[in-house]
């Protein structure tokens, strides 16, 4: 899953972001409210982490004005402030939960988890195709021959293709999604990680292949042999 954190603290943005991606999740750091905004708007996210005290945009307005324009990525705010007021009023702008500042971080992940399991309409823990089952709570996958834990570009590869079985995600998805919009990571990299994991599906015994559609992108699909 891929996460915008906007936080103009330095330090602690690289700190949860360090956090973030050890737990498998994809992330793209901005440090002030109008790029907070601008990368929002792209609808490219599953959930927002959003300070409220930054430059340029506050939080509370980034909020507002990407529900005005429709966009519904659920946002947990950041703020140092506890007075009740200041929390209804982020919650009545449009965020979906907030976070007081000091946090731990063992909070942070269950409330970002509960958000994007929102975001995805209240999606199992548990992804199936065939005899193939990501768990998505430890990170592994089963087949019949056994279980393997996947690492982070692994895991989010097969996630994308497993929430849609049969649909074909292209490289320009993948690579927007899991290195983000930012990376200098050549796009040859989607088939190295592929390539791997087709080969650690096998030795599960997953009855499923990952089939390339020239020009156009992959989809997972059952094998019915």
């Amino acid at each position: 899953m891929r996460l915008l954190l906007a936080e103009d603290e330095k330090e602690l943005s690289r700190a949860l972001t360090a956090i973030l991606k050890h737990n498998h999740y994809s992330v793209d750091a901005v440090y002030d409210g109008a790029d907070a905004y601008e990368y929002g708007r792209t609808e490219n996210y599953d959930g927002i982490i959003l300070d409220i005290m930054m430059p340029k945009k506050d939080g509370i307005t980034v909020v507002r004005d990407l529900r005005k324009k429709g966009i519904a990525t659920p946002v947990l705010m950041l703020t140092a402030r506890s007075e009740v007021d200041d929390r209804i009023l982020g919650l009545d702008s449009g965020a979906d939960d907030y976070l007081t500042k000091p946090f731990a971080m063992g909070e942070l992940l269950a409330r970002v988890r509960a958000m994007t399991r929102r975001r995805t309409d209240f999606s199992p823990d548990a992804l199936s195709c065939g005899s193939l089952t990501l768990n998505r709570a430890t990170f592994e996958a089963a087949g019949q021959e056994g279980v393997i834990r996947l690492g982070n570009k692994e895991f989010q590869i097969l996630e994308m293709l497993l929430r849609h079985p049969g649909r074909l995600v292209s490289t320009e998805q993948f690579m927007e999604r899991i290195w983000g919009y930012d990376s200098d990571t050549e796009i040859n990299v989607v088939w190295v990680y592929l390539s791997s994991l087709r080969k650690k599906l096998s030795g599960i015994g997953a009855n499923v292949q990952i089939k390339a559609v020239r020009g156009v992108g992959y989809r997972l699909e059952e094998c019915n042999d």
